[in-house]
């Protein structure tokens, strides 16, 4: 009985490493342009950036393209299933950037209320934007950052959002678009490891 048993989890086993060893013949050999050519747009116009401005990515996976320490990034990531998000206007979120920062619990709230896009890492001590380009992640974390430091309410930084991004379609540049506007810390320096409450 107990052989019986094996033999589907073998097959399994084998079915899982057969894909994995696929996967991985695929990738190997090809640059990221090449991998992404059959992705959705919004992934492929998002991997097609940051290599042009990054160069290859440190790793690439069936569905990710991942670069770590990439300008002000602790970790850029650009995936190929795409997330449709309306604010402020109908968009495909495909790219993901992480910075060091530390989010005051209090803040939690205003941030999802501002962009539900923009997520917070309280013990990785991280906070990361996913759009569909670098510009507007760079506008979305100097948002959060002016939440956070009380120069704006969430209902003004919605509004500068829709008015920068507005005017980025129409070829306008502005400073919270072109980099992070405030020091970023360490990562070593903004972890939360909380505490423990069992003996």
């Amino acid at each position: 009985m107990r052989r019986k048993l094996h033999l589907p989890v073998l097959l399994v086993l084998f079915i899982a490493l057969s894909s994995l060893a696929s996967a991985v013949t695929a990738i190997e050999g090809r640059s990221a342009k090449e991998f992404v050519s059959n992705w959705p747009e919004a992934a492929r116009s998002a991997a097609n950036q940051m290599v042009d401005k990054y160069g290859e990515p440190d790793e690439i996976t069936p569905t990710r393209l991942i670069w770590r320490e990439n300008g002000p990034w602790t970790e850029t990531i650009v995936h190929k299933d795409v997330v449709t998000h309306r604010f402020p206007k109908e968009h495909e979120d495909t790219l993901e950037q992480t910075i060091a920062y530390q989010v005051p619990p209090d803040k939690f709230d205003d941030l999802a209320e501002f962009d539900g896009s923009v997520i917070v890492a309280r013990t990785l001590g991280t906070i990361s934007a996913m759009c569909d380009q670098e510009a507007a992640n760079f506008l979305a974390l100097n948002l959060a950052n002016d939440i956070v430091t009380d120069k704006v309410t969430v209902e003004e930084a919605r509004e500068q959002y829709a008015e920068i991004i507005q005017g980025l379609m129409e070829g306008e540049e502005h400073p919270y678009t072109q980099g992070l506007e405030f020091d970023v810390a360490s990562v070593e320096d903004t972890r939360f490891e909380d505490e423990s409450v069992i003996g």
